[in-house]
């Protein structure tokens, strides 16, 4: 609930900065103004559908979603991200018609770039707020809509620049040339965002989340830890779910067992307020002696020459138990 009431927010800001670009823009008859006022609708569009599916992913699981409804925040970030492609292709059409038909004139630019740089100071500012709220609740949609405003900010300086040089050479053509690259930026920021989407929603490993989790277990690592393998990490929104294989000394009881791997899952907790963690024990055979730091392991058949190494290699390393 508190993602929604902030996405809504964002919503109702970007509105009121769509209302003002296509003001700019019917005042400027400009396409460059024109290319940011059509990423503005792209903004309003994407943050509703971004406010429903975050309303959506804040439902509980249940016996039909397992796993809750986070997914959801992902097709969020996928439609926006095909939006803003579809917006690039609207505006490129237009520039491209405009160099064969370009108008006779483009009256008070200056009002146009005042507009547009308030515009972009504020779409900055809401940017990093919602990255920044983002990172904090594990929000892909939150991170995927603020960095298409920081984006939006950074296409309107060039924007600005480029409606300045007209106003000061008269060259009404730079105007459609202006909006084909601010077309191309924007298609480039929507393929970054459907690419980062996709690999979510196929489960690609985060390499930045394994390192994290790697680190966790390196410090809390205990000696009955032989080995971790087929570690698997994936997010459902604010949710991560953990599972691996553990191995343990094979003559543990079965509450020494229950012990040690509830010590790994309460190191693990610390990377997710909301974690569910599923854990394989394989007890250990001789082939584990080399590698096993058990102090006074009863059954030893030979010493220690190469401790397991707690690495994000060693630990996603995919085992046939």
């Amino acid at each position: 609930m508190e993602k929604w009431k902030f996405q809504r927010i964002i919503v109702i800001i970007s509105s009121l900065i769509l209302i003002c670009k296509f003001a700019a823009y019917f005042i400027t008859n400009s396409a460059g103004v024109y290319s940011d006022a059509m990423e503005s609708i792209v903004n309003v569009v994407a943050g509703v559908i971004s406010l429903m599916s975050l309303r959506w992913a804040s439902k509980p699981a249940d016996n039909k979603h397992p796993f809750g409804h986070g997914k959801m925040e992902l097709i969020s970030a996928s439609i926006e991200g095909i939006l803003i492609m579809l917006a690039g292709g609207l505006i490129i059409y237009e520039a491209i018609s405009r160099i064969f038909s370009p108008p006779e004139e483009l009256p008070r630019l200056e009002i146009g770039i005042v507009i547009v740089a308030l515009a972009g100071i504020l779409n900055y500012l809401l940017g990093y707020w919602s990255i920044r709220k983002g990172k904090k609740t594990s929000s892909m949609a939150l991170i995927a809509s603020g960095k298409h405003l920081q984006s939006d900010t950074y296409s309107s300086i060039g924007l600005i620049l480029g409606l300045a040089l007209i106003s000061i050479t008269g060259l009404i053509i730079l105007d459609s040339l202006l909006a084909l690259v601010y077309g191309a930026i924007i298609i480039v920021a929507g393929v970054k965002i459907l690419r980062k989407t996709v690999a979510n929603l196929l489960d690609e490993n985060n390499m930045e989340e394994l390192k994290a989790i790697t680190e966790v277990i390196n410090k809390h690592k205990a000696e009955d830890w032989i080995d971790i393998h087929n570690l698997r990490v994936v997010n459902y929104g604010n949710s991560l779910h953990i599972d691996c294989d553990l191995t343990l000394p094979c003559y543990y009881t079965i509450n020494e067992g229950h012990q040690a791997t509830e010590k790994l899952k309460q190191a693990l907790q610390s990377q997710s307020d909301d974690l569910y963690f599923t854990v394989h024990s394989d007890s250990c055979d001789e082939k584990y002696c080399y590698q096993c730091t058990m102090k006074n392991c009863p059954i030893r058949k030979e010493p220690c020459t190469t401790p397991f190494i707690f690495s994000v290699e060693n630990l996603i390393k995919q085992e046939d138990d």
